[in-house]
């Protein structure tokens, strides 16, 4: 009588590449979580099968990018990292401007995070700032924290003395023009923030441009 044959192990090499086409980014504890050892990680990026993308975070070289990669990137390196300020227009599509680094809000007691790349810049955000107006976008696997169009707007009029108030003005007319967002959210989240004097000024001027 025959007996039946057992599977064989797939080789961990082979499951690292597995999960790297399963989910596009991976961190290096999340390797080791699944019993793949560093060394094996190691090897396969020396070998050029895996690209490390900033220290540990990998993907595969034949990975095919997305616009919002860069996005990706930072979502799997400061998890609880939101997505926010220019960095926010441009997934909105509410700028033309092009940031040559990443801005990403982080909680006010939090260690800012050390990482050469990608080019991040930080801004320290209070806890109701950093809950409210956030919205989840699955990008190349990860899930990306990113301020809605409304909370963006407020955070630029925020953080205006470091982006300018004219990409703030500029980012508020191109939302209500796309219809992004109304005038009573964005008024709203100013409110709760205090910001609502500065801002609206602006809104009021806009919606009898409109009207």
């Amino acid at each position: 009588m025959r007996q039946a044959q057992t599977a064989k192990p797939v080789p961990a090499a082979d499951r690292a590449i597995q999960i790297l086409s399963k989910s596009g980014m991976v961190r290096l504890r999340e390797f080791k979580a699944a019993g793949i050892p560093e060394t094996v990680v190691a090897r396969l990026t020396r070998a050029g099968r895996v690209v490390r993308l900033a220290r540990g975070l990998y993907q595969l070289p034949s990975a095919d990018l997305q616009t919002g990669h860069t996005l990706a990137e930072v979502a799997k390196i400061v998890p609880k990292g939101v997505i926010c300020l220019i960095s926010a227009l441009v997934y909105h599509e509410l700028t033309l401007q092009m940031p040559p680094f990443v801005w990403v809000a982080i909680d006010v007691h939090t260690r800012q995070p050390n990482h050469r790349y990608p080019p991040m810049r930080f801004v320290r955000f209070g806890k109701k700032a950093l809950t409210q107006g956030i919205e989840r976008h699955m990008i190349e696997g990860a899930s990306v924290k990113i301020t809605s169009p409304a909370k963006t707007i407020v955070d630029c009029f925020r953080f205006r003395n470091k982006i300018g108030t004219d990409i703030a003005i500029s980012a508020m007319r191109e939302a209500l023009r796309k219809r992004r967002c109304k005038p009573d959210e964005i008024i709203r989240l100013a409110r709760s923030l205090r910001i609502a004097s500065v801002v609206r000024p602006y809104i009021e001027a806009m919606t009898v441009d409109e009207g």
